[in-house]
């Protein structure tokens, strides 16, 4: 006999394990099967896990999306730490970006201003003088000043998995790992080890998600993109986070400053580092010194998710009745990933919850 479940998601990512988390509160049967040894084995399970906003200008659906999930983590994030009993190592420890030229800081003081607008009381952006934190953001990185904005925030990416997976069993959840799905089609799916029936499948899966949604959607919508980052033995958990033409540098509430990543679309091992990742490092140094006294403890790699529209991929799947899709949050899924989950729980139980609409699979498809 076949296994079952009422909601089966697949994936034990932060876009599979909110879904997982929030459906179970709303009293649903969930199983979550993870191709993995453990939960946030592929793309969640990195070092990096920065909590970014988007810039407040040209605002749309997608910024406003983010600033609502943004507002609500830290709560939710209390909650489970709460069930589980485990940290996540979330904090608004917001984020310093040097500003190199003249032009820079007059776009930071207009975005300032854009700010003041967009988030109201519950964040600022300001441009501080380029001195501000001399110990940790290098005074010649930032000539013409640093923006600073308060509602960027930090988790550990490991941890937080481990937490939501935690709350999730808490609460009755099922999760099995190390059980890759093959197949899927409305109400069924192939696994390593048998079929599961299920009356609403959710795939979470990450980069091979594309793959296994390909047959009901007609195309491969998105691909992966691979991320190297590193973990340095060093103490500075009271700190913002640094940001500085796409690199990241990121004090950690659970020990250790988190140094990446590069974005690579042409690579031969995902989970692979390389020389790419000590270049990273070598960047990092320079915008900030006091790294140099840090010893890399971790090296990882690999493979992000990201949708043809490169937005997030969710919701119904056209052609496949009872089949949803939670992928693609490329470098923003762990800010957004439990205002997706949640969204996605009510949607599972029959309500039309309005996705932005960059947001549903149509808008991956034929691009």
């Amino acid at each position: 006999m076949s296994e079952r479940a009422e909601i089966l998601v697949i994936g034990a990512g932060v876009f599979g394990l909110w879904t997982a988390l929030r459906a179970r509160q709303a009293g649903h049967d969930v199983l979550v099967v993870e191709a993995g040894p453990a939960p946030g084995h592929g793309a969640s399970g990195g070092l990096v896990g920065a909590l970014a906003p988007h810039m407040p200008e040209r605002w749309n659906a997608k910024k406003q999306f983010q600033l609502e999930a943004l507002l609500a983590l830290g709560p939710a994030l209390a909650e489970v730490e709460r069930l589980s009993g485990l940290p996540t190592g979330y904090g608004r420890i917001g984020r310093l970006v040097p500003l190199a030229t003249e032009a820079a800081r007059m776009r930071a003081g207009e975005r300032a201003v854009e700010a003041a607008e967009r988030w109201g009381d519950a964040a600022r952006l300001e441009v501080l003088p380029g001195d501000a934190y001399p110990r940790w953001l290098s005074v010649e990185a930032a000539p013409q000043g640093i923006a600073y904005d308060t509602l960027t925030g930090r988790l550990n990416p490991a941890a937080t998995c481990a937490a939501l997976a935690g709350a999730f069993l808490a609460l009755g959840g099922r999760l099995e790992v190390a059980r890759p799905v093959t197949e899927v089609a409305p109400g069924r799916v192939e696994t390593s080890s048998g079929p599961i029936l299920a009356e609403r499948i959710v795939v979470a899966a990450g980069v091979a998600g594309f793959d296994l949604l390909a047959p009901l959607v007609g195309e491969v919508a998105g691909r992966g993109e691979k991320g190297q980052a590193l973990l340095l033995e060093m103490e500075a958990p009271d700190l913002p986070l640094l940001y500085a033409d796409g690199l990241y540098v990121i004090p950690h509430a659970t020990g250790g400053v988190a140094v990446g990543a590069t974005s690579e679309r042409d690579y031969d091992d995902p989970r692979g580092t390389d020389a790419q990742l000590d270049a990273v490092l070598e960047r990092a140094r320079t915008v900030c010194p006091r790294l140099g006294v840090g010893r890399v403890v971790a090296r990882w790699a690999g493979e992000r998710p990201r949708a043809n529209g490169r937005d997030p991929m969710v919701g119904a799947v056209p052609g496949g009745p009872g089949v949803f899709a939670a992928m693609g949050g490329f470098k923003i899924g762990f800010g957004l990933g439990e205002k997706v989950g949640a969204m996605l729980a009510r949607e599972l139980a029959g309500e039309d919850v309005g996705w932005p609409e960059s947001f549903r699979v149509e808008a991956h498809l034929g691009l």
